[in-house]
């Protein structure tokens, strides 16, 4: 079976959350027997690689709206490539994808991983309306990402009848090894007790709810992750005179296993519901962390459950989360238990083969029915 992944933006260009769902289902779902093949867009660079496994196509990125990419190639590939693949996956959201779908008339078995809702942009949302309902509506199937974000996303429940849950999963064995001497190194830089988030730093990662929780309490906090609002919070964080607060930027695959297993606890405060899922709060439970996260009614929660794998507190709230903060920082018996039952609900819920098992089941399916 062959399946067609189409998302704005993947490996190299980009290593984002999606990103490395979707390296992680074609990983998993290729051990099964799928043969699959990425579209994306990119700024430059050859039009087609070869990455773990699986065929990425590269096409131009003409112009960007709102964050929403536009390539006239992509539909003419689309289109293309469609024709010899036996399911298409998408990856929303996306607006142009859409328009896609339409534009290159495709009449193949359809799955949406509904990574979230659109949130921000509001006046985008009202023009981008009836277009984002008619392809939920012309699509075979909608993936939800866990049953928190099925239940609270209003999109969600209007295509209830076609939706399934499948949570996203990691492989543990992707990861490199973090050399002795690597751990050395940070752990001279960072200390030996330190809480942790890894991201891209954006707006809705509440990375500045965090620095006002930290005007309290003076525990070492390592920020790990590039992005659009890395000076803005540098810049907030000197005007509150964080001494404690490290921003060690974009850092390659070991580093960042280093610092995971160095690291105290996962601190995760995003406050808005376009982090649909958590992958990095994901990774923290893959290696035995306690973790702090906030109820906004989505993936997180269903990652991190309260006073069992870490601590749950109100979103934006300064104040709760620091006192989440104090309550693990004390309390190191306590904290290693839930991190102990943070990397065994990983193993029971959250590992790739289990998400790549649950797709190829709905793959079948899709290509079974009737047309």
């Amino acid at each position: 079976m062959r399946v067609l992944h189409f998302y704005k933006t993947y490996y190299p260009d980009s290593w984002g959350g999606v990103e490395q769902v979707i390296r992680q289902l074609c990983v998993g779902t290729g051990h099964l027997g799928i043969t699959n093949e990425v579209l994306t867009l990119s700024r430059g660079g050859p039009s087609e690689i070869e990455f773990e496994g699986h065929t990425v196509h590269r096409v131009p990125l003409d112009f960007e709206i709102a964050s929403t990419g536009f390539s006239f190639a992509a539909i003419r590939k689309l289109a293309r490539l469609a024709r010899k693949a036996d399911v298409i996956h998408y990856h929303f959201p996306w607006p142009f994808m859409d328009l896609a779908h339409f534009l290159a008339r495709i009449d193949k078995p359809s799955v949406v991983t509904y990574h979230s809702d659109i949130v921000r942009q509001k006046q985008l949302l009202r023009v981008y309306g009836p277009l984002k309902r008619r392809f939920l509506h012309n699509v075979s199937a909608v993936v939800a990402t866990s049953p928190n974000y099925l239940a609270s996303s209003p999109v969600l429940k209007r295509f209830a009848h076609k939706t399934t849950t499948i949570p996203f999963g990691l492989d543990k064995s992707t990861y490199p090894p973090a050399s002795e001497q690597r751990k050395a190194r940070w752990r001279a830089q960072c200390g030996e007790r330190f809480f942790l988030f890894v991201g891209v730093l954006r707006y809705y990662k509440g990375l500045h709810i965090l620095l006002d929780a930290l005007v309290n309490v003076d525990y070492p906090v390592v920020i790990v992750g590039a992005g659009p609002i890395e000076q803005e919070l540098k810049a907030h964080a000197q005007r509150l005179g964080l001494t404690h607060v490290q921003f060690i930027g974009a850092v390659d695959e070991e580093d960042k296993v280093a610092l995971l297993e160095l690291s105290y606890a996962m601190v995760f405060p995003s406050h808005l519901r376009s982090e649909a899922f958590g992958i990095s709060l994901l990774e923290g439970a893959m290696f035995g962390k306690p973790m702090i996260s906030s109820e906004i009614g989505t993936g997180t929660t269903y990652i991190n459950i309260d006073n069992d794998t870490g601590l749950v507190v109100p979103p934006d709230d300064p104040a709760a989360l620091g006192v989440a903060m104090r309550t693990l920082w004390d309390n190191p018996e306590r904290a290693a238990e839930m991190g102990r039952r943070a990397e065994a609900r990983y193993w029971e819920l959250f590992t790739a083969e289990k998400m790549a098992e649950s797709y190829l089941a709905l793959y079948h399916e899709l290509v079974a029915r009737p047309r």
